[in-house]
């Protein structure tokens, strides 16, 4: 473009001195033509960059880790000039960590006409992906001017994180909760409400649950079995204050999340209804979401996801044991990256719950030597980045 700009200034200036030593009609037209074209240039340039819409379509609401998502652009050309050269500028971050990242997409663009280009993402960690095409340049057809177009279009996409398969058990106690009460469908328990089965009787089977009305009409001993509560007081608590400009940022921000998927899973597939909390960055406060099914699970990731933000500080934990006051509980699970020493001494001293387990995410194994210790009710599991699987194996929920 400056190699066109000086040509048609030293073609302008060839021009003017032919036309001063030569009086000749030609030498006049000759200088008005070659002044001319830049200025129509210009003026073309002017009518295109007006005449231009652009749009952002996604190809879905959603998108996994690791797997590429389709974005296409839409570029509308209302004028009759066509641009023979556009080059699109696309933007895109997470908006947990904000680290841009940037390329270019050159296309021309047809003469009342519209041009689509498709091109794919894709997200190494879960999180808001921030999309933004910024402005579009185009240049007239002998590329003396350039105009910049600003669309300032903006999409979000959620990326989801990805569960993982650990290994534990459930151990179920004697509370349960007083406003609601659920039985599971597959497992007795000895919740004498409720009435999990009918059977026959099994030597070591208590004489109070024989069923004595009923044996005597079948003549044999026929035994109660009991209901499994499974709506009891769970919580499991993310905690999402740490150093977000520290390089394992986005890879511990990544392992909190599939923590917290992971451990809600293995609760639900053992009949283990819960709660999860979570800062919600965009309201600026703790959220409480109650996960009684996949399908419960799954809107409170979105939310959990949609809500995170690196620029908004994440309140520390104690503001929200603050509000709830005295908790009594059946498990208490902390998953953490830098848990604050005053926090797990609430924990352990305060919370009353039958089981704690503090899950405790590190860079790597020697950094998780020594961690948390001295906290005589809490089980501390360390959780190396990217290991779920093998980290958390025997935890008792």
């Amino acid at each position: 473009m400056t190699i066109m700009k000086i040509f048609f200034a030293v073609l302008i200036l060839i021009c003017a001195v032919f036309y001063i030593m030569y009086l000749w009609d030609f030498a006049i037209v000759l200088l008005i033509v070659v002044m001319a074209v830049p200025v129509l240039m210009l003026i073309m340039g002017l009518v295109t960059k007006h005449s231009i819409r652009v749009k952002m379509l996604l190809d879905s609401t959603s998108a996994s880790k690791n797997h590429g998502f389709t974005v296409q652009l839409l570029i509308e050309n209302r004028c009759i000039f066509p641009v023979g050269r556009a080059i699109t500028n696309i933007e895109y971050f997470n908006c947990f960590d904000g680290k841009k990242n940037s390329f270019c997409l050159l296309l021309p663009i047809q003469e009342r006409n519209s041009q689509s280009v498709a091109f794919k993402l894709s997200s190494k960690f879960c999180g808001m992906l921030n999309i933004r095409c910024s402005h579009i340049t185009i240049y007239d057809p002998l590329k003396v001017f350039k105009f910049k177009v600003n669309c300032n279009i903006v999409k979000e996409i959620p990326v989801l994180p990805e569960g993982h398969e650990i290994g534990g058990q459930i151990c179920f106690t004697d509370r349960t909760n007083d406003e609601s009460s659920l039985f599971s469908e597959h497992k007795p328990g000895d919740d004498p409400s409720e009435i999990f089965d009918l059977r026959g009787y099994n030597p070591g089977d208590k004489l109070n649950r024989i069923h004595w009305k009923l044996s005597s009409k079948k003549d044999d001993f026929i035994v109660k079995d009991y209901s499994l509560p499974i709506d009891i007081p769970c919580t499991v608590f993310l905690d999402l204050t740490y150093d977000n400009s520290s390089e394992y940022a986005m890879p511990v921000y990544d392992t909190l999340v599939e923590t917290l998927i992971s451990i809600s899973t293995f609760m639900l597939e053992n009949e283990r209804r819960h709660h999860v909390v979570f800062f919600n960055a965009r309201n600026k406060c703790f959220t409480e979401k109650d996960i009684k099914d996949m399908d419960s699970l799954a809107e409170a990731v979105q939310t959990l996801i949609s809500s995170s933000s690196g620029n908004i500080p994440c309140q520390s934990p104690s503001v929200w044991f603050a509000d709830k006051g005295c908790l009594s509980l059946s498990s208490f699970i902390f998953i953490s990256a830098s848990p604050e020493s005053s926090v797990m001494e609430y924990i352990d001293d305060s919370v009353d719950a039958d089981i704690k387990n503090a899950l405790l995410v590190v860079p790597s194994a020697e950094k998780a030597s020594g961690l948390a210790a001295g906290y005589a009710d809490i089980c501390t599991i360390p959780v190396i980045i990217g290991r779920i699987s093998s980290s958390v194996k025997d935890i008792e929920v």
